[in-house]
């Protein structure tokens, strides 16, 4: 029973936090808020996570443990470059889907802290160097065009990412403030974006 009532009290201090940092950032965001907003004295949050950072570490822990370990495997398998592109594309989307704070909320930190976001997200498994070596092989092997393979990654980031980042313009700009055509919109960019990047980079 104990151990049930730990684990809730655990939730709801990451859920409170999230919401906090969100709204607030890194720096703005205070440990009495996070406890009023979770419903718990700000001793038993001090129980759970010491330090604001530590609290900060493991909302990012939690977001991308379940997300970017598997993708990371996926992409390093025998599995066609036109599968794997379209899967990590898939899945992506379907992270900023259900937690579309994060590309802004990322942006804003990147600017506070850029050291500790680097190393947040390659403990969480994200590891540059080995998915541009894929490309690297691929296009060697002739089945992807010649061209800076930092390039496919930035760019297939970027295509997922924007919509997200932007959303508050694109909404008001495009959609006249339909959020539900803008949340439709958002789930057939998986497609969109695929068939843009297979397009432009594979050689059939």
């Amino acid at each position: 029973m104990s151990k049930i009532k730990k684990d809730n009290t655990e939730e709801r201090i990451l859920d409170a936090a999230q919401s906090v940092f969100i709204q607030k950032g890194m720096d703005g965001t205070r440990m009495q808020e996070i406890a009023d907003t979770a419903g718990i004295n700000k001793a038993l949050l001090h129980y759970y996570f010491r330090t604001k950072q530590k609290l900060f570490e493991a909302i990012f822990k939690k977001i991308f443990s379940g997300a970017f370990p598997s993708i990371k495997d996926f992409l390093l398998s025998d599995t066609p470059i036109e599968e794997k592109l379209e899967v990590f594309i898939e899945r992506y989307i379907d992270l900023l889907l259900k937690n579309p704070f994060l590309p802004i909320f990322i942006l804003k930190e990147i600017n506070r802290d850029p050291d500790f976001m680097i190393m947040t997200l390659k403990s969480g498994g994200v590891n540059p160097s080995e998915i541009l070596d894929i490309f690297e092989e691929e296009m060697h092997k002739g089945n992807l065009r010649k061209m800076e393979v930092r390039e496919i990654l930035i760019n297939t980031i970027g295509l997922c990412i924007f919509p997200f980042a932007a959303k508050p313009l694109l909404l008001n700009l495009f959609f006249e403030n339909d959020k539900n055509a803008y949340k439709q919109f958002l789930v057939n960019r998986k497609t969109t974006v695929k068939d843009f990047v297979l397009n432009s980079i594979l050689i059939k």
